[in-house]
């Protein structure tokens, strides 16, 4: 944290309070950090709906063109060129120059630069035939998880595994689709810890399960946009029980941000008809790998156990 940042303390662990005054942030990381702590309300800087929302948008455009230029970016985000100055003054920049410095440069530095995003745009799908069809929508979700990979959060992805490590219980709730994505962490958990299960979406279920959670437990909740409306009805009630949650989300505008201790953002854009769950499967694939390189013995012991089980029951063929 800068030496001049300027913010409430915070338990450790949960979101970064700042409140950058003379010095705004410098890099990519710094600057989402301080719109998390913004849209928590957990900063001293206000921003009015359209302004939170053009810096939401502004940092999930690493790598576009639009970047260059205030005017085409102010086209693209649909508010007008002075909604973005006022934006970067109220951060502590001079002007929009010294934000739009900080984006580029994340830009620059990331792998999906402009021209692979320029050619990208390019194989927009005008074909027929099928091939073409293919490879553009598997290049689709070859580029959302690297663009996850290069925007990250590690910190927030340490603590969320931290705390799926330590908390005695875990429950994960997805809705409709991410219910793909709960049940795949479940089942990847359940390998190597106990006490993990899915969140039960019936009504009286859902009461039940949420009463019976304690302030060390932990809620994983899978939601993009369009967001279920009981999945931020169930973070909400989680969060004012004391119970921690993480999120597993899409955008810095994304209501689960409010009730969330930690959170990721997994970005879901394709060709698909839906929401695409591919690097969302990425994620969650990491997320467990991760927790059972934090605990390599107990994790070693349930996997063997496991194997046993199955070689005993017969249940794989040779």
């Amino acid at each position: 944290m800068n030496s001049q940042a300027k913010g409430r303390s915070t338990p450790a662990g949960s979101w970064q309070v700042n409140e950058y005054e003379s010095d705004p942030p410098r890099n990519i990381d710094s600057l989402r950090s301080l719109s998390f702590a913004i849209a928590k309300g957990d900063s001293a800087i206000k921003l009015g709906r359209k302004s939170q929302g053009a810096l939401n948008r502004l940092i999930e455009l690493q790598g576009d063109p639009a970047l260059l230029s205030i005017t085409r970016l102010a086209e693209k985000l649909t508010v007008h060129p002075a909604t973005l100055t006022r934006l970067a003054r109220h951060l502590g920049y001079s002007g929009f120059s010294g934000l739009q410095a900080v984006l580029l440069d994340a830009s620059f530095n990331g792998s999906s630069a402009f021209y692979s995003r320029q050619a990208q745009t390019a194989l927009h799908s005008g074909h027929d035939d099928q091939s073409a069809r293919l490879r553009q929508l598997c290049q689709d979700n070859l580029d959302n998880i690297h663009r996850f990979v290069e925007t990250v959060d590690l910190e927030q992805f340490q603590l969320i595994v931290n705390a799926m490590t330590k908390a005695p219980r875990i429950v994960i709730q997805g809705i409709r689709q991410m219910r793909a994505i709960a049940v795949f962490i479940q089942y990847g958990l359940a390998l190597i810890r106990s006490d993990v299960t899915l969140l039960d979406t019936d009504s009286p279920g859902l009461a039940e399960s949420l009463a019976a959670l304690s302030e060390d437990d932990l809620l994983i909740c899978v939601s993009c946009s369009p967001y279920s409306r009981q999945a931020i009805l169930t973070t909400a009630v989680a969060a004012e029980q004391g119970v921690s949650v993480a999120a597993l989300t899409d955008h810095l505008s994304s209501p689960l941000l409010k009730q969330a201790s930690w959170a990721l953002l997994v970005p879901h854009e394709t060709r698909y008809l839906s929401n695409s769950l591919v690097a969302y499967m990425a994620l969650a694939e990491c997320l467990v790998n991760a927790c059972a390189a934090a605990m390599p013995e107990a994790a070693e012991a349930a996997l063997r156990k496991r194997d046993e089980m199955i070689h005993r029951l017969g249940i794989e063929t040779p």
